[in-house]
């Protein structure tokens, strides 16, 4: 396979061929903001913020898909790039909550001076369902002066995992993983359209009725804290979760054969939950039911009519 020669703001590169924009901007020690794009998941181009200008190219083009041709000329950094990027993300923080995305994220919301407040106080939050149950295709004009959220009540159906759709900023990423790139369960896809848009189940019946099998590999690829581990949701809530003084330890899965990698993260003594990383080659990050929460037989609980969160509660209330 031969390389492929161009330009990144204005230094010449070499990239292998059928490489991405996004690919060789990394390559070249240019890296480009992204929330919809991860490196195991099909690029999906919803988010746009990383958008590059190509000489030529009538409008922007989003590098984490745009494959490489031989003689482009690509800037990151133009006038145009820089306000899109500037208000893709102020559209996004204006309508989301965002405060838990990667602080490298967070970053480059700093370096493009992105201001949400600008398009005025936000609108009351959506009652619990309300948005699910609105008619695809007949939004509603917000109120006036203010600005439309995705601001709904927080969905605890499971003792596994919450859905703080609050923070969805409709990535796809969790659609990918459940569906074609990780589980192939299908379970939940994008229902409705424009800012009604939402993730919901087939026929949107509830989680608990549906195809769901409960792997977690929706909450490994969520980029905003949208899906959750319950146990990481409940010390939020009570103000003890301490990820600056979790210790993170690499293991392999105890309940079969196939090798898996686990990351269990551990407060006060306490598993508070199990990722896989990005780069195993068995999981490429995703797991099942068992190896992302089935944890709970490492750890002593005492009393059996305890229930593990809550010993992690008191551990963290008392340390």
């Amino acid at each position: 396979m031969s390389d492929v020669q161009l330009t990144i703001d204005g230094a010449a590169a070499s990239v292998p061929e059928g490489a991405t924009i996004l690919e060789a901007c990394r390559a070249e020690g240019r890296d480009q903001p992204t929330l919809c794009y991860l490196e195991t998941l099909t690029p999906v181009n919803t988010c746009r913020v990383c958008v590059v200008q190509v000489a030529g190219s009538r409008t922007l083009v989003p590098s984490c898909s745009r494959v490489v041709e031989e003689g482009m000329e690509i800037s990151t950094d133009s006038p145009a790039v820089r306000q899109t990027r500037k208000m893709v993300f102020e559209f996004l923080a204006s309508s989301v909550d965002m405060s838990l995305v990667e602080d490298q994220t967070q970053q480059w919301m700093d370096h493009y001076e992105v201001d949400p407040t600008r398009f005025g106080p936000a609108a009351p939050d959506s009652p619990a369902g309300a948005r699910d149950a609105r008619h695809a295709g007949h939004h509603a004009p917000p109120l006036a002066g203010l600005t439309e959220t995705v601001a709904q009540p927080v969905k605890i159906d499971n003792e596994l995992y919450v859905r703080d759709y609050a923070k969805c900023i409709l990535c796809y990423k969790c659609v990918e993983a459940c569906g074609p790139d990780a589980q192939n369960t299908f379970a939940i896809q994008v229902a409705g359209r424009g800012f009604d848009a939402r993730i919901s189940t087939e026929f949107d019946v509830a989680l608990t009725d549906s195809a769901c099998v409960y792997c977690g590999n929706c909450i490994g690829v969520c980029p905003t804290g949208a899906l959750m581990f319950r146990s990481e949701y409940e010390l939020r809530a009570a103000e003890l979760w301490r990820e600056d003084e979790q210790s993170v330890t690499r293991t392999v899965c105890s309940f079969c054969g196939v090798g898996c990698n686990l990351e269990l993260h551990v407060q006060d003594n306490r598993i508070v939950k199990v990722t896989s990383p990005i780069d195993h080659s068995v999981t490429s990050g995703h797991l099942c039911i068992k190896g992302r929460f089935g944890y709970e037989y490492v750890q002593e609980l005492g009393d059996l009519a305890t229930t593990p969160i809550d010993i992690v509660l008191a551990a963290a209330r008392t340390s």
